[in-house]
C-alpha cells in the first residue's frame, strides 16, 4: 500500500511562513513526480506546485514568488516552503505522487494537512 506521509501544517499569521513535508517510499519517489494541491472549504481542489524527477518545478500563479517546492532524493521527500502567507492560502493541503503516460495518469494522495492563515 502506497503511503504519503505529510506534516508541517498549522496556524500562522498573515505574512508568516510554513514548510510542508511529504515523504514516501523509494519505489514511488524514484518513479513518480510529486506535487501539492489544496482545497479550501466550498472550493475545488487546485494545483499548488509540482516537481518532476529531474527537479523541474511548476507553480500555480497563486504561489509564484512565495512558494518553493524542492525534493530530497536521499530522504524520498518533497518540501513546500510557503512564505508571505495570506488568508486566502487557508486550505487543506494534499501531497500527490503521480505518474503520467499517454492519456493515462495514476495518482496517490496523502491524507491532507490543514493550513490556516489568520490573525
Amino acid at each position: 500500500q502506497v503511503q504519503l506521509v505529510e506534516s508541517g501544517g498549522g496556524l500562522v499569521e498573515p505574512g508568516g511562513s510554513l514548510r510542508l513535508s511529504c515523504a514516501t517510499s523509494k519505489s514511488i519517489f524514484s518513479r513518480y513526480a510529486m506535487g501539492w494541491y489544496r482545497q479550501a472549504p466550498g472550493k475545488q481542489r487546485e494545483l499548488v506546485a509540482t516537481i518532476n524527477n529531474g527537479g523541474t518545478t511548476n507553480y500555480a500563479d497563486s504561489g509564484k514568488d512565495r512558494f518553493t517546492l524542492s525534493r530530497d532524493n536521499a530522504k524520498n521527500a518533497v518540501y513546500l516552503q510557503m512564505n508571505n502567507l495570506k488568508p486566502e492560502d487557508t486550505a487543506v493541503y494534499y501531497c500527490d505522487a503521480y505518474l503520467s503516460w499517454g492519456n493515462l495518469r495514476n495518482d496517490f494522495w496523502g491524507q491532507g494537512t490543514q493550513v490556516t492563515v489568520s490573525s
